[in-house]
């Protein structure tokens, strides 16, 4: 039983100290939109990686870049609606 506690407490230690963990009330699609923005910051970040994103889509890079800015706004699409318990 403390073994359960123990690992619990080390998890909430966890999500307080990093913001990308999420925490005990994090939905599904607030976690996988974390994601998708993560990578998209993340290709945007490395020019090799937005050169070779520009190639295999055919498009120029300032295109490629524009076109992860608009999926930067909503990636997953629009949250699904909460129900109220």
């Amino acid at each position: 039983m403390s073994d359960r506690y123990n690992v619990h407490s080390q998890l909430e230690h966890l999500q307080s100290k990093y913001v990308g963990t999420g925490h005990s009330d994090t939905t599904k699609w607030e976690w996988v939109t974390h994601q998708h923005r993560d990578s998209i910051a993340s290709y945007m970040g490395h020019y090799d990686m937005l050169s070779l994103i520009s190639i295999v889509e055919n498009e120029s890079k300032a295109r490629v870049q524009f076109n992860l800015l608009q999926t930067f706004l909503q990636p997953c699409g629009p949250p699904s609606e909460k129900p109220d318990y």
